[in-house]
């Protein structure tokens, strides 16, 4: 865990601590808060209007920026997931992130890489081709037949993201993290809560 990321050590100075309250999840903790504190812009410190509104989370102290109601960043999309190997774990956040701050096409790139993690972990070898690895987990039974369709949605969309320029939307990725997360669930945590 990254200290300066998830540390509730920040102190703001200045702070207006009777803004109207916010009821957000907060994309660092994850917590659905209701906050008072923070900062507003305007465009003048004569105009009447408010422009946007920075405010604080009273658990982590992290600042989560709005704008015409929209989130910047956006709390993670996905389940946190437990017992997940070191690298696959930072992936599947780099992935979550990426979708919060509106990069899907990153977000979707992270989620393929993240099978030719899962099956270097179950044993294939590193560099390989990436159908290998789709082989390789299919092969080795970590893919079930209904869950087949899934893993294909993860290539196809991430093989796009990788050999096309079109950029990958919210929904893509929306998808994709999502079939990911219940993926890692199935092959990491599942197995694990038994021991």
């Amino acid at each position: 865990m990254d200290e300066f990321l998830y540390t509730n050590r920040w102190y703001w100075k200045n702070v207006d601590d009777e803004m109207e309250p916010k009821t957000y999840t907060c994309y660092n903790c994850g917590e659905t808060i209701s906050s008072r504190e923070g900062y507003t812009c305007s465009e003048s410190s004569f105009a009447k209007g408010t422009y946007g509104k920075i405010y604080i989370c009273h658990i982590c102290k992290r600042p989560t920026y709005f704008f015409n109601n929209e989130q910047v960043p956006g709390s993670l999309l996905g389940d946190e997931v437990k017992y997940l190997p070191e690298n696959i774990n930072k992936a599947y956040n780099e992935a979550r992130k990426c979708f919060s701050i509106a990069a899907y096409t990153s977000s979707v790139l992270c989620c393929r890489k993240i099978l030719m993690y899962i099956a270097c972990e179950k044993g294939a070898e590193e560099g390989k081709s990436f159908v290998e690895y789709i082989d390789h987990l299919d092969n080795n039974g970590y893919i079930a037949p209904n869950m087949k369709s899934w893993v294909d949605q993860i290539r196809l969309l991430g093989n796009e993201a990788t050999h096309k320029l079109e950029n990958k939307n919210r929904e893509d990725a929306e998808l994709v993290i999502n079939f990911t997360s219940i993926l890692l669930k199935i092959i990491f945590e599942f197995p694990s809560l038994l021991n």
